[in-house]
């Protein structure tokens, strides 16, 4: 019962449940750091968390990582390391690559996303392993959605900066000088752009500022918790 409790706390992609080596998910509100202990789907995995600090700083994980890692991004191809992103409004992407058997989590706020993050995750992943961005599957988990995450100018400036199109950010009605921007639209467009197939790209369209199952800082503020999104190859 305790199992079947958990596992209702979490949404996976069926797609990459078909993967036979990897273990994925992406929590609701309920999922707990505890629980990668009181569930036994988690046995022989040592979870490993980021400080994240807005960034584009990406983990190689080839060792036991040490505590105190700061950076937005972890990478792996060790059996039972469970790499784990923390959200309450940002997008947490999920990557594997079968054929190398190489796993990524990556955390997309607006500004990892306007740095990148996840474009330079897939190139380090395509450097350092050999992966092939076309063999790449990718998971966009919950993250506030484009109806409901409003910027400023500053960012809409800061974006086009970056050279990012300006549809992923369109006038909030009724609200001059603010703007509302497309978290899934961006990372697909990063994806997309380095040769990741589109059908290989899989969302779980749930926005966690309308959705009270999800942590939304936008909506509760500081004491909202975390959305835990983690992947890891199963421990041989």
């Amino acid at each position: 019962m305790k199992d079947r409790a958990l596992r209702s706390a979490v949404i996976t992609i069926p797609r990459l449940e078909r993967v036979p080596f990897l273990k994925h998910g992406f929590g609701n509100r309920h999922w707990r750091d505890r629980d990668f202990k009181r569930s036994g789907d988690w046995d022989g995995f040592h979870p490993v968390f980021l400080k994240q600090i807005h960034s584009d700083i990406v983990h190689f994980i080839d060792g036991m990582p040490q505590p105190g890692l700061r950076g937005d991004a972890l990478v792996t191809r060790l059996p039972g390391l469970l790499l784990v992103i923390k959200t309450a409004d940002c997008l947490p992407v999920l990557l594997v690559d079968e054929k190398k058997r190489v796993v990524a989590a990556v955390h997309c706020g607006w500004k990892g996303t306007r740095l990148r993050v996840l474009e330079k995750t897939v190139k380090s992943m395509s450097d350092r392993y050999s992966v092939d961005p076309a063999t790449i599957l990718a998971a966009l988990g919950p993250c506030i959605g484009a109806g409901c995450y409003e910027v400023g100018e500053d960012v809409l400036n800061l974006y086009a900066e970056a050279a990012f199109p300006a549809s992923l950010l369109r006038p909030a009605p009724g609200r001059p000088g603010k703007h509302l921007l497309d978290l899934r639209a961006a990372a697909r467009l990063q994806l997309s752009g380095l040769g990741v197939k589109e059908k290989n790209i899989f969302s779980i369209d749930v926005c966690t500022h309308c959705d009270p199952d999800y942590p939304s800082y936008r909506r509760d503020g500081k004491g909202c918790g975390r959305l835990l999104s983690f992947i890891g190859i199963i421990p041989v």
